[in-house]
């Protein structure tokens, strides 16, 4: 059998996971910290911006998969929260250079925080064998979410 070959089994485990990580994502989102009327697409680049450093809006939106105008609204209405600045690229005066600013470190971290406390609530009631398992699953969910 070929490893690209889908059985049964794995179109349904697909499809029982799917539905569990978009209801557990939906929750999520929901659960932001007071005050962030920020959208999901906005922390994420925020969240880009926080782990990969400054960026152009090219490379952020090939990071979040979007088009540039699409990324240049969003990080306009960012910028315009003072979330992030804009910067014109040393190498390159007619280049704009995207960076975080402490603001928008701030907002992340909170809303880490409260998003962090909500699931730290639901995984306490679990049991410690579904906390294990759930522990060795999150390598596994991880490569799922940024294999190519």
């Amino acid at each position: 059998m070929s490893s690209k070959t889908v059985t049964s089994a794995d179109a349904g485990l697909a499809s029982t996971l799917r539905v569990a990580v978009l209801r557990l994502r939906r929750r999520l989102v929901n659960e932001h910290a007071p005050g962030n009327d920020l959208s999901i697409g906005a922390m994420a680049v925020l969240g880009a911006l926080l782990k990969g450093g400054d960026a152009t809006i090219g490379e952020l939106a090939a990071h979040e998969r979007v088009q540039p105008p699409s990324m240049t609204r969003t990080v306009g209405c960012l910028a315009g929260g003072g979330y992030v600045e804009r910067r014109a690229s040393d190498a390159d005066r007619r280049q704009v250079i995207i960076a975080i600013t402490d603001k928008g470190r701030a907002m992340l971290e909170a809303d880490k925080q409260r998003r962090d406390e909500w699931l730290a609530q639901r995984l306490a009631a679990l049991t410690p064998d579904e906390r294990a398992t759930l522990r060795a699953a999150a390598p596994i969910l991880e490569k799922l979410a940024t294999a190519e």
